[in-house]
């Protein structure tokens, strides 16, 4: 992006028009069009040279879609993979184009499972194409031509063509409206342990995220908000400020104060240096405490929206030879990300353009423009690799909004940088939760009754109000209805809303991090209280259940890697649990010791998983083990807490992040079933805090109903 702002505005936006709209700023198109490189369909691009360049409409946080989606097309294109190269697709491109790339935003680990067909068509598609240029040139039938590694080959007579050569007749072809996929048994690369095409990037620090941006004449920013959630700003004192080095502008907002300066360390000295007045508004004396009450009535309340019900819970739990009850809970927890949020902002009357890190360029584009007040096709979105995002940059495009509203007010690129505390203090956490869970266990130790109250922060209230179906927020339940593992003759699972000032929003997994752990913990309890082996006891409780044989899969696929049953080395001992969330089955066992000063210590987690098919394997291993650190550090020390309205957490010091020499080993186990493609990235999040905690309970004979970890005594008495 460093040479991004060195285009003439007016000169950019004339070679928008004349392309169509067909440009990726920021990544590296200027070497395919000096070698007049061909656009086969929206997706492909093909360089006399046979470089392929596939255009990837999804976010790349660190998740491997970047390579993943291309490996997708890749494999229909039937191309050499050594030739492939991957482009960001930019927003205003897509909208330019009818939107003809889809939908853009990137979460829930929905970018290989909704992309699969679309992208394995294009791919398909664009062989297609190929195909049928060399057979016109052969003047034989395209049915007895074949493409491999890219080159068309004519069987009868041994001629052959490379991609490269016949790129722009192919281009003149009309795209087949049908096309055939090859079957599973004919893939070479899908499958395959692949290197991510932008490692070499970010290895060699060639790779530009949104902190990294540099435009000619461009100014920095920094942001100081109301430290209450929904108060707003009353006065600010900045006359201390104005006189200091670099200092440009003071920009007041209704809820926030910026200071514009030469360089980011100018303006937050200079931030540091105002007086600001705030008005709490209604919020100020809120507290953890107080919010803890709230959603504890939740747990009580005569009504609440009913997510799953079968049989008569009421007379079952009347009838249960052994009744068992435990309530849970769970705090605020940040998403933070490693690199805090950020946007690069250029206004002028009649254009904005943005450099952005977002999980949803398409929001993003749409902030820009309600900010600036200028229609949508008058934004340029320059997307960017994210140095982390687990939902915080995707529905929520509140960086953007700043960065845009503070560049109205200066006649340059203004770069407004979150300082760390910024970033933690203003994030859209994910929510409060507790849950009450009943059971009744018939004579034989079975589960014969459940019933599950929830209650806490919705999400969709905070975002997506349209969201709930008569005021019943579903995915708050996320893990307690269809996706609920174990089979249960009587059953009731409902949610109590209970909507506090603090902010909520999508995080790493969603409901289902706190759910699991509440779930599997509490079928923990029920094993023990039946004498049962906790895995035997799973691998009964799910039954004749729709999904058994991935469940069982995962499940039975965890305990052999870990040798379940067998003797551990004293003082370590084994927790067990097991998930569907978003289509994807998971299952983990964690070995743990909890030493005499009560430290709880994960030494080893084998994580399962079945998506059904595996893309890139090396992938997906690397997103479990990602998946371990950021539920092992929420586990062990994540907690969001409020006083006097305000969040208490500011940096690493209060908000710890897992150190590397806390790590465990992670082994993972690749159990796909087949068939449809989903997510990898979110799910095995959700089962290392059940996981732990139940070895903690193996380890000390202590439950461990609230998180983190940090706030009990775990010292044998």
């Amino acid at each position: 992006m460093t040479d991004a702002g060195a285009l003439n505005r007016r000169t950019f936006l004339a070679s928008i028009a004349a392309s169509g709209g067909a440009l990726t700023l920021g990544f590296d198109l200027g070497s395919a069009r000096a070698n007049a490189a061909t656009e086969i369909t929206a997706w492909i691009v093909i360089a006399p040279d046979d470089q392929v360049t596939i255009r990837i409409a999804k976010s790349e946080m660190g998740q491997g879609v970047f390579t993943g989606l291309a490996m997708l097309v890749a494999e229909e294109l039937a191309c050499d993979w050594s030739k492939v190269r991957a482009e960001l697709v930019a927003p205003h491109d897509n909208l330019a184009r009818g939107r003809v790339y889809g939908d853009m935003s990137t979460g829930g680990s929905r970018s290989i499972r909704n992309s699969e067909a679309t992208l394995r068509e294009a791919g398909a598609t664009a062989r297609e194409m190929l195909i049928a240029a060399a057979a016109a040139r052969w003047r034989v039938a395209s049915a007895e031509c074949r493409a491999q590694a890219g080159v068309v080959t004519h069987t009868a007579s041994g001629r052959s063509v490379r991609y490269g050569a016949i790129a722009e007749d192919a281009a003149r072809v009309p795209p087949p409206t049908q096309v055939a996929l090859k079957d599973a048994k004919d893939w070479t690369l899908i499958g395959q342990p692949t290197r991510r095409l932008d490692a070499p990037d970010k290895v060699l620090g060639r790779t530009t995220y949104g902190i990294d941006v540099r435009l000619p004449g461009m100014l920095n920013a920094a942001l100081i908000q109301c430290p209450v959630f929904k108060g707003t700003l009353k006065s600010v004192d900045d006359s201390k400020a104005r006189g200091m080095p670099g200092v440009r502008k003071i920009v007041a907002l209704k809820d926030a104060v910026a200071v514009v300066a030469d360089t980011y360390w100018h303006a937050q000295r200079a931030a540091s240096a105002l007086t600001i007045t705030w008005d709490d508004g209604h919020n100020g004396s809120v507290s953890s405490n107080s919010i803890a009450d709230f959603v504890r009535s939740g747990l009580d309340a005569p009504n609440a929206g009913v997510g799953h019900k079968t049989g008569n819970v009421t007379d079952a739990l009347a009838r249960a030879a052994t009744r068992i009850e435990a309530e849970y809970a769970v705090p605020f927890l940040a998403h933070a990300t490693m690199e805090p949020q950020n946007c690069t902002a250029h206004v002028s009357s009649d254009l904005v353009e943005i450099w952005a890190p977002t999980q949803n360029g398409e929001a993003s584009l749409a902030a820009a423009a309600q900010a600036a007040g200028v229609p949508t096709h008058n934004v340029v979105v320059h997307p960017l690799m994210i140095g982390g995002g687990f939902g915080r940059r995707g529905v929520v495009q509140d960086f953007v909004r700043y960065a845009v509203l503070i560049a109205k007010e200066v006649d340059a690129p203004v770069k407004t940088v979150w300082s760390r505390e910024e970033d933690i203090r203003h994030d859209y956490y994910r929510p409060v939760a507790m849950a009450r869970l009943t059971a009744g266990l018939d004579t034989t130790g079975t589960l014969a009754a459940l019933q599950v109250r929830l209650s806490g922060n919705s999400i969709l209230a905070t975002l997506m109000p349209f969201g709930l179906a008569n005021r019943v927020d579903l995915q708050f339940q996320e893990g307690f209805l269809e996706d609920m593992p174990y089979e249960v003759p009587h059953y009731l699972a409902d949610y109590a809303m209970r909507n506090t000032h603090v902010p909520v929003g999508f995080w790493r997994c969603v409901n289902h991090t706190q759910n699991c752990f509440f779930r599997e913990s509490f079928i923990d309890e029920l094993a023990h209280a039946a004498g049962a082996d906790p895995y035997r006891y799973r691998r009964n409780l799910i039954g004749a259940h729709k999904h058994a044989d991935k469940l069982l899969g995962v499940l039975d696929a965890a305990a052999e890697r870990a040798a379940w049953g067998t003797p551990l080395p004293a003082g370590i001992h084994r927790g067990i649990a097991l998930n569907e969330a978003f289509g994807t089955f998971v299952a983990a066992v964690c070995e743990a010791s909890v030493s005499a000063s009560g430290e709880a210590r994960m030494h080893r987690i084998v994580v399962a998983l079945d998506p059904g098919t595996i893309v890139n394997p090396l992938s997906v291993e690397t997103q479990v083990q990602s998946a371990v650190v950021y539920g092992l550090t929420a586990t062990l020390y994540g907690e969001i807490t409020i006083q006097n309205g305000r969040v208490e957490q500011g940096n690493f010091n209060d908000y710890r992040m897992l150190r590397m020499a806390e790590m465990p080993k992670v082994e993972c186990v690749l159990a796909p079933s087949g068939g449809f493609c989903s997510g990898c990235g979110e799910q095995p999040v959700s089962v290392v805090a059940p996981a732990l905690c139940n070895a903690i309970f193996a380890a000390t004979g202590k439950r461990i109903r609230s998180l983190p970890l940090k706030n009990h005594d775990l010292r044998n008495a």
